[in-house]
């Protein structure tokens, strides 16, 4: 579990470790702007802000859903400009929100081919509860070097999720809340339901309420032993409604030792965006 996930405990005897990156991905999708202005009043000593929209999201199109992904070039600059050296540098991602915005960094940068990057377990919440040092100071880092180079075949677009919708090798998992899976309640797109064909696994359900990460043989009986279970060997097309907190599940498959999932970036947003075309 240490691959993708620290402790509050490791983490406090890595805050002044040069080759260590702490990101603070803290972010409210009702008020844009309230994530920077926490971390700029306190944050884990060290850290560094990375925010959803302007950062780990590229702008908004016709097509592409509500937080396309980053320019992979864009975003590497960001990055560089933080201190963090590609395949060399371990960055630790946290924030307040089960994993929500961590994760989202998490599967950026691990797509990127950045295979040094763990979510902080508990996030701030843990790091708070357990009466760690915090600090509004905003740190300097020396420059790093970051040269993205995408995993492709980790994305799969509109199309791709029509091409698997009748394929009993590969199942397309909905990382919504259930009512919002079954169109009983839909806050933010234009269109209730889900993608035909889809199974519910609730991304809220990788964590307890506080944002602790179950453990791995937890993670791997959610998948293949509860209530809706898949084949270990599925090809699992992964979406929620924009393509966030689909990393949740991303991370709890990687957790579980299941195969590589794949990511519908644009999600449920890009789905809807067709609907009168």
């Amino acid at each position: 579990m240490m691959e993708s996930v620290v402790s509050v405990d490791w983490l406090i005897n890595y805050l002044d470790d040069p080759n260590v990156a702490i990101v603070d991905c803290r972010f409210q999708l009702s008020d844009p702007s309230w994530g920077r202005k926490q971390y700029e009043a306190s944050h884990i000593p060290n850290a560094l802000y990375l925010d959803l929209n302007q950062d780990l999201s590229s702008p908004v199109q016709k097509h592409g859903g509500r937080h396309p992904l980053p320019d992979p070039q864009t975003l590497g600059e960001k990055l560089e400009k933080m201190g963090i050296t590609f395949a060399k540098t371990q960055v630790i991602a946290y924030d307040d929100s089960r994993c929500a915005f961590a994760a989202r960094l998490w599967w950026l940068l691990r797509y990127f081919g950045h295979a040094r990057v763990a979510v902080l377990d508990g996030g701030w919440t843990q790091w708070k509860k357990g009466g760690y040092p915090v600090t509004s100071h905003i740190p300097s880092r020396r420059r790093g070097t970051f040269t993205p180079q995408p995993r492709e075949e980790w994305v799969v677009d509109v199309e791709g999720v029509k091409a698997r919708q009748e394929d009993e090798n590969a199942v397309i998992i909905d990382s919504r809340d259930p009512d919002r899976y079954r169109g009983e309640r839909e806050p933010i797109d234009p269109i209730a339901g889900h993608i035909p064909g889809a199974v519910n696994f609730p991304w809220k359900t990788v964590t307890d309420e506080e944002g602790n990460l179950y453990p791995p043989a937890e993670q791997r009986k959610r998948w293949l032993n509860g209530e809706v279970s898949i084949g270990e060997n599925q090809e699992k097309i992964v979406y929620c409604g924009s393509g966030v907190t689909a990393c949740v599940n991303l991370l709890s498959l990687h957790l579980a030792q299941l195969p590589q999932g794949k990511l519908y970036a644009g999600s449920w947003s890009d789905w809807c965006s067709y609907h009168n075309e």
